[in-house]
């Protein structure tokens, strides 16, 4: 058992989803530093500039100048700052600049290079980009160290010339290879190097392969009992932390504070839990550090995740404090006072109660068409309810927490109006219009209103004023879906559906789709959805969560030429799919009497192969056709 208070305790920014205003995070140094942190890990991609890469920074990035102040301001305040450069996966950055495209690793059956991927371990200008990268950075390494990246790097060996060497020496080579040059450029400049450690879940032989002052970051982002899990093996707990330990490198254990995608909210509950979980388990195997990671908070109030680095402040300032609502009542006094700290903490645990989390329901974020019409109202009609007493509660308390609960009651309010206006739409043979639903639109032409506000206060609480957020960009796309259904256009899209559930049994990641078969043969994607759920609940080898869903299929009525639909699978791993219909409005007009299990067990080993545009697995739903 190591000491938890000699422990390294570091938070992070992700500024390359979207800057913060350099102002508001400037003013955050001073706190973070009274709260005990010591080290502040920055995620930047094309948001610095790079002097000796001027084309990859983008429009709104910070400048060398700015950067310079925003790290000096740490130093002041006695938190050291690790730039985090991503040298492997994650490098569309450098692949978007036409100059360094042809660094990818993924090739066109030509040769030539194409526009999305990774950098490619063995181009002749990869060394040599790293280092104008590592050189830039590297004045602002207080720590004395760099973090690399190398996460999620599942483009690896795609490339020719990869492929020769890998076919001489192994995978795990290859990669311990790009490690080890990368940690002969850090040495040059006197830096230390760290590295995410999830490609070594895939690579273990790559372990005993690499510098041994190399310092592996291991992330999971939900809450465990004794070991953290790999998502692509199913969920199986790994013990790779401790093999690390045993083998004499340093390791950090990784949480996170946020959402998951397209979130208004982070989860607090299992936020505080995958944060508890790391604090006990890095004391068990002798972790140098715990890094509070922060991902895509473009859609969230930024103030919210920094409540959530404040309650975990309790930890060491508050030894024994463990209870999650009693460390975020403590995250609330610290960051926005005592006064409403434990009725804010009581509102945002009360969010967790009706997660908006999972694909099936974001979908309505880009299309209406995929809403079921077979959904039971009672549900939204509960979960609307819910929300807006909560609003009614946060009116009083901090602005980005009131706007954040806002939010959440908007999109449960879009659940309620969605389905119930898709319902009556599939059920006639026009779509009806606002004026047979005047409850309806009333009371949903508020709630957007309101919602457009939140969303709008919610970036510029931090962000760019001038700037038009993620979330009121979705918005605007529903004032604008809304409007068209007003008019009596078929947003809902045509009156035909296939509805369908999905039992995420065995969780891995998956991805669900609808196929049509049209008139040349060819197969068109009607609908698809991703099955991860990023919950601690769905984050287990045997999985309880079931989702409706729904697809809009095209089809004259001609009961003697059924549509030809086959449900299709992509990803890894398997799942159940459950109640299929084919239906018209309330009328059901085809009923699968069985459940179909589509794909292959999660491999238990292995760099998977991950390919979006290939089904592993599909089955044609069988329609009699009638005479």
């Amino acid at each position: 058992m190591s000491d938890p208070q000699a422990m390294i305790r570091g938070f992070q920014w992700d500024l390359a989803r979207q800057v913060e205003r350099l102002d508001w995070l400037l003013a955050q140094l001073p706190r973070y530093a009274e709260w005990g942190y010591n080290e502040l890990y920055l995620h930047l991609e094309d948001a610095v500039e790079y002097p000796s890469l001027p084309l990859v920074a983008r429009k709104d990035a910070y400048s060398y100048r700015q950067f310079e102040q925003l790290v000096k301001a740490a130093s002041r305040v006695g938190i050291k700052v690790v730039p985090i450069v991503n040298l492997l996966g994650h490098t569309q950055y450098l692949i978007k600049v036409p100059e360094l495209r042809d660094l990818n690793e993924l090739r066109h059956p030509n040769g030539s290079a194409q526009a999305d991927g990774q950098i490619c371990p063995l181009h002749p200008r990869t060394l040599e980009v790293a280092e104008k990268l590592l050189h830039d950075m590297a004045p602002f390494c207080t720590a004395g160290k760099v973090h690399v990246g190398l996460d999620e790097s599942f483009h690896l060996g795609k490339h020719p010339t990869t492929q020769r060497e890998i076919k001489r020496i192994g995978l795990p080579a290859h990669f311990a290879r790009h490690v080890g040059r990368l940690h002969t450029l850090t040495q040059s400049m006197n830096l230390k190097m760290g590295m995410w450690g999830d490609m070594l879940y895939f690579l273990p032989a790559a372990v005993p392969l690499l510098p041994k002052d190399v310092t592996i970051y291991e992330w999971y982002y939900y809450g465990f009992r004794r070991r953290p899990r790999v998502e692509l093996f199913n969920f199986a707990e790994s013990r790779l932390g401790q093999q690390l330990r045993d083998r004499g490198f340093k390791v950090w254990g990784c949480p996170m504070n946020g959402s998951a995608r397209y979130e208004p909210l982070p989860h607090f509950t299992d936020r505080l839990h995958n944060i508890l979980s790391w604090w006990r388990h890095g004391q068990r195997i002798g972790t140098e550090g715990m890094l509070v990671t922060s991902w895509e908070p473009f859609r969230l109030a930024l103030e919210m995740t920094t409540v959530v680095d404040a309650a975990a402040a309790s930890l060491w300032l508050n030894p024994g404090v463990t209870d999650p609502q009693e460390m975020l009542t403590r995250g609330f006094s610290r960051v926005f006072g005592s006064k409403t700290a434990r009725t804010s903490a009581k509102v945002a645990i009360a969010c967790d109660r009706y997660p908006f989390s999972g694909y099936p329901l974001w979908q309505s974020n880009t299309r209406w068409d995929t809403v079921s019409r077979r959904t039971s109202l009672a549900v939204h009609k509960t979960e609307e309810r819910y929300f807006a007493k909560l609003a009614k509660q946060a009116k009083g308390l901090p602005a980005p927490l009131k706007a954040s609960v806002q939010l959440r009651h908007y999109f449960a309010a879009r659940d309620l109006f969605t389905h119930t206006a898709a319902q009556h739409s599939g059920h006639h043979s026009r779509h009806k219009t606002a004026v047979n639903f005047p409850n309806v639109t009333g009371s949903f032409s508020k709630v957007l209103k309101t919602g457009q506000t939140a969303a709008r206060e919610m970036w510029r609480f931090t962000r760019d004023r001038r700037v038009k957020g993620a979330n009121e960009r979705i918005l605007s796309m529903d004032r604008q879906r809304f409007s068209m259904w007003q008019r009596g256009e078929p947003v809902f899209g045509p009156p035909y559906q296939v509805c369908y559930e999905v039992h995420n049994f065995e969780p891995c990641l998956q991805l669900v789709l609808v196929e049509q078969q049209k008139s040349d043969g060819a197969w068109q994607v009607l609908q698809s959805c991703h099955t991860i759920e990023f919950q601690t609940r769905a984050a287990q080898p045997s999985g309880a969560v079931i989702r409706e869903h729904a697809a809009p299929v095209i089809w004259d009525g001609n009961a003697s030429a059924p549509p030809r639909l086959r449900i299709a699978l992509r990803g890894l791993g398997r799942v159940k799919l459950q109640r299929i219909e084919l239906r018209h409005g309330h009328s059901i007009l085809f009923k699968y009497p069985r459940s179909i299990i589509l794909g292959k067990t999660a491999p238990k080993q292995g760099l998977p192969e991950l390919l979006w545009g290939d089904n592993v697995d599909q089955w044609a739903i069988p329609f009699p056709a009638k005479d």
